[in-house]
């Protein structure tokens, strides 16, 4: 018997490869899906399977392009109704995989297709859980992404998930091992583990969704106080995910259309596209395009390219460095965003050569902050979210948390200078570029973060545990 959890660091998600005398099972794959047929193929080894836990909504699935390369079934728990052929499993339904067993488990809550697989191995005995979204370690799938669909309230699936945790997954023995689909860092839940492996035993001592004596109403409170609104992309990755999508090969073909410098001037006007610069911070505060958006790949790339610019159809143009366009292109369509129409060759290199106007950003060190407070008062807006702002932050600092940016322009001084910072300089730049592209110039950004500022001595509140929050 072979696990192997194949973890994305980028989208916080666990794709799984499960093998077992020549016969494969995948759960929850990623868009680009040749690395998984290449894993099989080391193996001498046939995919049969292709599970799907839920109709994800935080990145695009790649088991329709893996069922067409494989000639696998995609299967899908109870009321699950896609668009294209799958198997919908029945509750309790058992696929042989070799040796080993798969077991459906139909967990609603998340979303009403929601679906746990329980693997059994040769002997029949327990031996882990690939719960999907339903249980995650520390916490459990937020319930209010499915309810529009449901016509139901978040509350009214904050209770079903109870039930599910409680009558599917609890009664399961402490060695079983759990395999979720989201870690730290994902918008799926509130505040998951940094691991991504555990036992259930444990899960039941420390996350506090699993209490063995909270009550249905405790549940629902707990699970859905302080929810954040879900990034405006996720709709539409389950749209994508329901109804089927473009092969990769496709988005891979167009989006790698290599333009000169005039002809990327050129494109960019005809087709209102975005110019999104994926190189590091560094770069694009010393030189970019004017107008251009940073949200460097170096970062959390795909999650911030969904929640800022939403709309998975907006056409795009990319400025990158040299040989890191088709990564790119990958990891934009991992969450829905294919209308990716070229590149700039040569990167922004070429176009400073061909004499192209370009734009910087002001960037200064913390310790130059310190000075400059230490003489007058003056503005300082932190883009970090709210419960790290809520943690600790520099004193008369305001709250401007990227995800929300668009809320708080009217905030920003006209043309007086404010100072922009993060939590280490990734963040303050996607807010400088996105200010700058609406015509707000008088904008510093402060180079290392909030990391720099409490190096360097200026005062900041109380620190307060962000679990307490």
């Amino acid at each position: 018997m072979k696990i192997e959890q194949i973890y994305t660091g980028c989208l916080a998600q666990g794709a799984y490869y499960i093998e077992s005398k020549g016969e494969v099972a995948i759960i929850d794959p990623l868009r680009e899906v040749e690395p998984y047929i290449k894993r099989a193929k080391e193996d001498n080894a046939k995919v049969k399977y292709i599970f799907e836990t839920h109709f994800h909504a935080d990145f695009v699935s790649g088991h329709i392009t893996l069922s067409k390369e494989t000639g696998a079934p995609i299967v899908f728990g109870p009321l699950a109704n896609p668009s294209y052929d799958a198997i919908i499993a029945e509750d309790g339904q058992e696929f042989p995989l070799g040796e080993l067993t798969i077991k459906v488990l139909h967990t609603p809550g998340h979303t009403m297709e929601s679906t746990t697989y329980l693997l059994k191995d040769k002997n029949g005995k327990d031996h882990a859980i690939f719960s999907g979204d339903t249980l995650f370690l520390g916490d459990v799938g937020r319930p209010d992404l499915a309810q529009k669909a449901a016509n139901m309230t978040q509350e009214d699936l904050a209770g079903i998930l109870f039930d599910s945790l409680r009558n599917k997954i609890m009664p399961l023995n402490d060695e079983v091992i759990v395999y979720p689909a989201h870690g730290a860092g994902s918008a799926c839940g509130k505040n998951m583990m940094k691991e991504t492996v555990d036992t259930l035993g444990n899960q039941k001592k420390m996350n506090y969704a699993l209490r063995a004596d909270m009550t249905k109403e405790e549940f629902i409170r707990e699970v859905t106080d302080g929810l954040l609104p879900p990034p405006q992309y996720f709709p539409l990755n389950v749209k994508m995910n329901k109804e089927g999508y473009a092969d990769i090969g496709e988005i891979l073909e167009k989006g790698t259309t290599a333009f000169s410098p005039d002809e990327f001037e050129e494109a960019a006007n005809a087709t209102n596209a975005i110019i999104l610069d994926v190189r590091h911070q560094n770069d694009f505060v010393k030189g970019h395009i004017p107008r251009s958006i940073f949200i460097g790949l170096d970062g959390g790339f795909a999650p911030w390219v969904g929640a800022l610019i939403a709309d998975v159809e907006q056409p795009i143009i990319l400025v990158t460095d040299k040989g890191r366009e088709e990564e790119a292109i990958i990891r934009l369509s991992r969450v829905g965003f294919d209308a990716t129409i070229g590149y700039l060759k040569g990167s922004f290199s070429a176009w400073k050569d061909a004499g192209k106007d370009y734009d910087t950003i002001t960037s200064i060190p913390a310790k130059e902050l310190k000075t400059i407070l230490s003489k007058e008062k003056a503005p300082v807006y932190d883009v970090r979210k709210e419960t790290e702002y809520q943690s600790e932050h520099v004193l008369d600092a305001e709250n401007t948390p990227l995800d929300y940016l668009n809320r708080y322009m009217a905030e920003f001084p006209k043309k007086e200078p404010f100072y922009v910072h993060c939590a280490g300089g990734y963040r303050s730049v996607i807010a400088a570029s996105i200010l700058k592209s609406r015509g707000i110039h008088n904008l510093i950004d402060i180079a290392g973060g909030f990391a720099d500022i409490k190096k360097s001595g200026i005062p900041v509140t109380d620190y307060v545990c962000p679990t307490t929050l």
